[in-house]
């Protein structure tokens, strides 16, 4: 695995605090249980320039954006629908290859969001999928038998547009798939890297 890691009590105000910090103008978000309290934590912070943020997402399950799965819906809900971002550039409502030019294009993101899943995924990169080797393109389509919904993704090359990728990590389910990443298993987590990586992970799951 690359990256720093920093182990933390509230994964969703250390989030939070990474923002402000960072102010990125480019900012892709991720999904998941995780994802929305980051979120919403996130959505109650001063001293962020929100009209001048593009943001964009890491992946999405192919369903309307109200459906309870779409990464875009719960996004909406904690935070887009309660700042004024200058343009959300919505997955649920592209293609890959659409996707693809529109990050292309962009050359690079100032942040990137990832969560990290039981079995080791992150974005919709699943263990043993097709989508893991990809070299040569930034979004693809990709799904598992495990996991609901036809999905698009970031590759790892796409990742690694991300000025900064944070990974935020916690609760007692992902706790065997942290402690293989830590050992070096290959996990898909594990091999994402970029110019900074920086896994927030709850202080519980500290070996």
């Amino acid at each position: 695995m690359n990256g720093e890691i920093v182990y933390i009590d509230d994964v969703a105000t250390a989030f939070a605090d990474v923002v402000v910090r960072d102010q990125p103008q480019t900012f892709a978000l991720s999904g998941g249980n995780t994802a929305r309290r980051c979120y919403e934590t996130l959505a109650t912070r001063s001293g962020i320039d929100w009209p001048s943020v593009e943001i964009l997402f890491s992946d999405e399950r192919m369903v309307p954006v109200d459906h309870p799965d779409s990464n875009e819906g719960v996004a909406r809900a904690e935070l887009l629908d309660h700042v004024p971002v200058k343009a959300i550039h919505s997955m649920a409502n592209s293609d890959a290859e659409t996707y693809d030019a529109l990050v292309r294009s962009l050359g690079s993101i100032d942040l990137v969001h990832l969560g990290m899943g039981a079995d080791g995924h992150t974005a919709s990169l699943f263990p043993g999928t097709p989508a893991l080797d990809i070299t040569d393109r930034y979004v693809v389509t990709n799904s598992d038998e495990l996991h609901p919904h036809p999905r698009l993704t970031f590759t790892y090359p796409g990742i690694a547009l991300g000025r900064h990728v944070v990974l935020t990590v916690e609760g007692e389910e992902k706790r065997d798939a942290w402690n293989r990443v830590l050992a070096g298993e290959d996990l898909p987590a594990g091999r994402v890297w970029a110019e900074q990586i920086t896994w927030l992970v709850d202080e519980d799951l500290s070996p």
